[in-house]
């Protein structure tokens, strides 16, 4: 088996629906219509009936998403907001961004996710809400948390931005406090419904939350040039509207190929030598990132590169332990599991363009690596 196996493939993606992206390009370009028109208006309610959400409300990114969701729940400055150490920084930034302060937990060793007992821990008289992120495609355990936030009165906003499609106990993630719900999606190219930009989406579940964010979205404004509140510009364009229109459309068959892809690499590597993830009993991972770990990580990506294999990692540095994240005082061993994680994790190649080929070669590829870190150690 020979050729490179890149990380991702965004050639092949876009190559794949070419003209499909091409036709509602075209048909953007011939409205005249760029922001916040019909093709936003469809993808919204296209969003909703296939996530399971009442309404779907669309903004420029997954961070201000976040961001807006929290506003609407009354998060401001003064306020704590719970949420994984183990994450992307913008989970954390977004929490900033209202003016309230990340508090850090730590994670569940077998999922990577937020930990219910340790955010339970973490409640103080200022905690406002809790953000628990679906990591790498795989929920959450929702069921604590909601109970958490039901007893101590905080808003729950989930982070999906990595978990189209996941489901916890067979619903939707982005859903799961009913008419309560918030979920926050990301549009990000990597994501497994990802637009060819930025983009963003939330999930809610009531309709005058969904009015007052597409109120807030626009700049606060209550009809042209009249500001009823203060808001912020998070307008989803008209062009990545109907490119994720096209892409919403394939995402079911997407997700069975990574899901299949995932169930291939726990098969043939469980006895590689390898920390491999677990789909737990409540969970239907959408596999946006297949995560192994490693004693030597460093060591193994590596040999994989030299191999011919893409990887990355996600994520090198926990949040508390982000410089910018310095001045809310996080220090080494605060966190545990997470920081052993950090240590740990890499991510192998998985998208829905690769070859059964491919797969076998990252395999392969991983099985030479693996054997002589095991025999130095």
């Amino acid at each position: 088996m020979t050729g490179d196996v890149p990380f991702v493939d965004f050639s092949a993606h876009v190559g794949a629906m070419r003209s499909e992206i091409d036709q509602a390009v075209a048909r953007v370009l011939d409205s005249g219509w760029f922001i916040l028109g019909p093709e936003v208006e469809a993808l919204e309610h296209e969003l909703a009936a296939a996530f399971g959400a009442r309404e779907a409300v669309t903004v420029a990114n997954g961070t201000e998403a976040l961001q807006l969701a929290l506003a609407v729940r009354g998060v401001g400055p003064g306020d704590e907001v719970i949420t994984t150490s183990l994450s992307a920084a913008f989970t954390a930034l977004a929490i900033q961004a209202v003016g309230a302060r990340p508090v850090f937990v730590d994670v569940d060793p077998l999922t990577l996710n937020l930990d219910p007992k340790e955010a339970a821990r973490a409640v103080t008289a200022r905690t406002k809400a809790v953000v628990p992120v679906h990591l790498y495609g795989h929920p959450a355990d929702m069921d604590p948390i909601l109970a958490l936030g039901r007893q101590a009165d905080l808003a729950v906003v989930e982070d999906a931005c990595q978990a189209h499609g996941a489901r916890y106990r067979g619903r939707p993630v982005g859903t799961l406090a009913g008419d309560d719900g918030l979920g926050a999606l990301s549009f990000y190219p990597t994501k497994n419904l990802g637009a060819l930009g930025d983009g963003g989406a939330l999930l809610v579940g009531d309709a005058g939350i969904a009015a007052r964010l597409r109120q807030l979205r626009n700049g606060g404004q209550t009809d042209r040039y009249r500001h009823g509140t203060p808001g912020i510009n998070s307008r989803l364009d008209e062009l990545q509207a109907a490119i994720l229109r096209v892409s919403l459309r394939h995402l079911p068959e997407w997700t069975e190929r990574r899901r299949a892809i995932a169930a291939f690499y726990g098969e043939t590597l469980q006895d590689a030598g390898l920390g491999l993830p677990r789909e737990q009993g409540y969970a239907r991972s959408v596999h946006h990132l297949f995560v192994v770990r490693h004693g030597q990580r460093d060591a193994l990506a590596t040999a994989l590169r030299q191999r011919g294999i893409g990887t990355l990692i996600h994520y090198p540095i926990p949040l508390h332990l982000q410089p910018a994240f310095a001045p809310l005082g996080g220090s080494p061993g605060d966190l545990p599991v997470v920081e052993k994680a950090a240590g740990e994790i890499l991510s192998l190649p998985l998208y829905p363009e690769m070859t059964d080929a491919q797969t076998e070669r990252v395999v392969a590829a991983v099985r030479a690596a693996v054997g002589p870190l095991s025999a130095s150690a």
